[in-house]
């Protein structure tokens, strides 16, 4: 089924024209990617699709109950509402149905002089009403909210946290969590990946991967659209391209698509400049003249293909070294940092060795201290213990992600030429070029900058410093994919060392050979890409699960031994008690007999008998000597 056909689609803001002739078609359960680079329009496109935005020509078609869920880029979430709370609202609809069904359990409990016709009708709208709530996840929207929020990194929190109280960046995360939860047939998201870390990025994933409906999804996360799309429209120069596949098999055919095209360009080039040479050497020859004639006329009905464009202008830059540093770059040892008003560590025993030429990529979730791990090495924050040691000849240049260290007041131009007051006006334009700030763009106040451009200029700078440790906070953030690709290639080509953090896992597995996994207590070290990360990751989680089985299946076996050995102990016990009632009952018995013995010892007619005197004598010491035995056996027992 379509849900929407976007044909011919144009849009323009004053004289700058953004779309046009845009065709795009999406069906139910689709997933399709929006690439382009920064500035192609990709947002405007979404917007458009979301009613937020007008056309100006061409037609948009979908059905009239199409529900759609919108995340723009910048969204956040603004309530004065509980985390709950606010998630709940999703479910109102249900949370009126069960209202509804109490409201009739109380009339059919209370139904005593009621007709059974009045009853029946209760029970079937009760039915009714019971089954509607079960479809629409009436039993399960309390479990869904807590799934969604756990994947979205709120388990830690409480929720009845209020949401005025959070970041911007949670804020966030719990806008695109709602939407979720409302489960749209249209799912529109622009740049989803935006302040998630790692760990909730899989989750997004998998959650999109089984997401019942279609989802259009703008990101410059190359690994997560690999993951989620198998449908990618390119935006290049206000037009649109369709691909099937994955993003890689995009690019992949993108590239064969090129060559193919400028095959048949080339080919058709080299016909035209034939038949055009024919023509300009025999049109006045009386003998050739029709011929040239003829080809003169094929010229003109010839359908021409345009020559393929190549890519855009992209950023062109290589990292290089003043001076190469010593084989020991970077030393930590027992490394544990806390902010004044904090009554805990942020982060504690980290230990970290750095040699040259090493390419580090720190991960972990966001809150655990990756950037301020960062700014305890640069010195910048002190840490609460511990020791951090620069190898000889180190050369520190920092990236921060924040644009910090950037003026907002000085152009573009001074912002680099400031810096480095003795290089030629002319090479620092060259500089700034190479960056894509051409011509009058060097003239911008760097606060007037978009947050691609503002990346562009603080990677001009640290590309100028020439440092031999690049200790980078998330450099890909407002970068589009052709920008990261030259920062990559960049990177891979640098003589120096690397330490750096991302969430971007495609640039990871390009640029890093290790991976530094941190935590509260400490850095965990895998060497290799982020790949290799995960399946080790994946390898200690399954090591861990059967562990766990193995300890459960432990336990059971334990247990049943306890069981056993209870009721063997039981059925001693039980023997035990038996065997002193039997000593009890023999011994009385006995006693009985000893009396018995006794008093026929004291009849004249026996103690007068010598040998029938002697006869009763040794039965009685007999008995009493049995008597005592068993005795002593009770006093064993009853120990």
């Amino acid at each position: 089924m379509i849900l929407m056909q976007l044909n011919g689609l144009s849009k323009s803001f004053g004289a700058e024209e953004i779309l046009a002739n845009i065709k795009l078609e999406i069906k139910s359960n689709d997933r399709i990617a929006i690439v382009g680079r920064n500035g192609a329009g990709k947002s405007t496109l979404l917007k458009i699709m979301a009613d937020e935005l007008t056309y100006d020509e061409g037609e948009l078609f979908k059905p009239k109950d199409l529900t759609i869920g919108y995340l723009s880029q910048h969204m956040s979430l603004e309530s004065g509402k509980s985390i709950w709370d606010e998630m709940l609202e999703v479910y109102q609809h249900l949370l009126l149905q069960e209202q509804e069904l109490r409201a009739i359990e109380k009339k059919m409990a209370e139904a005593t002089d009621i007709s059974s016709t009045h009853y029946e009708k209760l029970l079937h709208d009760y039915d009714k009403l019971q089954q509607a709530f079960q479809s629409e996840g009436g039993y399960t929207y309390e479990s869904d909210i807590k799934a969604v929020l756990t994947g979205l990194n709120f388990q830690d929190y409480d929720y009845e946290t209020p949401i005025n109280e959070l970041s911007g960046g949670q804020k966030t995360r719990l806008a695109l969590g709602k939407l979720l939860l409302k489960k749209p047939a249209l799912l529109i998201l622009d740049e989803p990946t935006n302040h998630l870390d790692i760990d909730t990025l899989a989750w997004l994933e998998n959650y999109l991967i089984s997401y019942i409906g279609a989802v259009v999804i703008v990101s410059h996360d190359r690994y997560f659209l690999d993951k989620t799309v198998s449908i990618v429209y390119e935006i290049s120069r206000h037009k649109t391209k369709k691909y099937h596949g994955s993003y890689s098999k995009f690019l992949e055919q993108k590239a064969l698509d090129y060559e193919q095209e400028l095959k048949e360009f080339e080919k058709q080039q080299t016909e035209i400049k034939k038949m055009e040479d024919f023509v300009q050497r025999n049109i006045v020859r009386a003998s050739t003249t029709k011929r040239a004639q003829s080809r003169r006329k094929q010229l003109a009905k010839m359908d021409r293909i345009d020559k393929p464009l190549g890519d855009e202008s992209s950023a062109s830059f290589t990292f290089r070294v003043n001076r190469r540093s010593g084989n020991d770059v970077l030393k930590i040892d027992d490394l544990s940092f806390r902010y004044e008003d904090d009554s805990e560590d942020l982060f504690a025993n980290v230990k970290l060795h750095v040699n040259r030429g090493e390419r580090i990529a720190l991960v972990g979730p966001n809150g655990v201290g990756k950037t301020t791990l960062l700014k305890t090495i640069l010195g910048t924050l002190k840490p609460a213990s511990g020791q951090v040691s620069l190898g000889t000849n180190v050369q520190i240049g920092y990236y921060d992600q924040e644009q910090a260290n950037l003026t907002s007041s000085k152009t573009v131009l001074l912002e680099l030429w400031d810096e480095y007051p003795t290089v030629n006006e002319k090479d620092i334009r060259t500089i700034l070029g190479n960056f894509l700030f051409s011509g009058d763009d060097v003239l911008k106040l760097v606060h007037s900058l978009s947050g691609g451009e503002k990346a562009r200029l603080a990677l001009a700078k640290l590309m100028m410093q020439k440092a031999n440790l690049l200790i980078l906070d998330e450099p890909t953030n407002h970068l589009d994919i052709d920008s990261k690709e030259v920062l990559e290639a960049a990177l891979i080509d640098f003589p120096g060392t690397i330490i750096f953090v991302s969430h971007d896992r495609y640039f990871i597995n390009k640029i890093t050979d290790q991976v530094a996994q941190m935590q509260r207590d400490g850095v965990t070290m895998y060497l290799g890409d982020y790949d290799y990360y995960t399946e080790k990751k994946e390898e200690e989680a399954e090591l861990e699960r059967l562990q766990q089985t193995a300890q459960a299946a432990q336990k059971t076996e334990d247990r049943k031994l306890s069981f056993k050995e209870e009721k063997q102990l039981q059925s001693e016990k039980r023997k035990k008690q038996r065997r002193i009632e039997e000593l009890e009952e023999t011994i009385e018995k006995l006693e009985l007999e000893i009396e018995k013995l006794e008093e026929m010892m004291a009849e004249p007619d026996v103690y007068q008998d010598h040998e029938k005197a002697l006869e009763l004598t040794k039965e009685t010491s007999s008995t009493k000597q049995r008597v005592e035995q068993l005795m002593e056996e009770w006093t064993v027992l009853q120990e």
